[in-house]
């Protein structure tokens, strides 16, 4: 009887510690390393990206529930920041570019420079604020 119940506290610690581990960046707008994200040109010439100011890049599909709370924060921060482009590709429609871009879950977010280099990464909702501070630099 001890036994199975330190076996269930243990597992519900595995549990939590597994969930946090897994939610922990959730939303945190990362920066890519230019080594570690696709190169200019590769795959992001087909996603029609500004060649005048950043653009972000939301990837979602029909049956995502957060990607409707990411197209408004995006849509929100590209409009307040005037030169910033938004493009929203259907994980469903176009399988391929997730693929190119290693989107492995739902809601991603990328943004790009003017050049086409993937500059930062985020998955899940973003802080409005969050991405302000990563695209204001790339309007310089």
């Amino acid at each position: 009887m001890t036994t199975v119940i330190v076996a269930s506290l243990a597992a519900g610690v595995l549990a939590t510690v597994a969930g946090w581990l897994l939610t922990r960046r959730s939303g945190v707008v990362r920066e890519v390393r230019p080594e570690s994200g696709p190169a200019a040109g590769a795959g992001a010439a087909e996603l029609g990206l500004s060649k005048t100011g950043p653009t972000v890049v939301h990837f979602s599909a029909p049956w995502c529930g957060p990607c409707d709370r990411v197209r408004r924060v995006v849509e929100e921060v590209c409009a307040d920041l005037g030169d910033v482009a938004h493009i929203e590709v259907d994980l469903d429609a176009d399988p391929q570019a997730a693929r190119r871009f290693s989107v492995l879950s739902l809601p991603t977010t990328l943004i790009f420079d003017m050049d086409g280099r993937q500059r930062y990464r985020t998955s899940g909702v973003p802080k409005a604020a969050d991405l302000r501070s990563a695209l204001k630099p790339l309007l310089a």
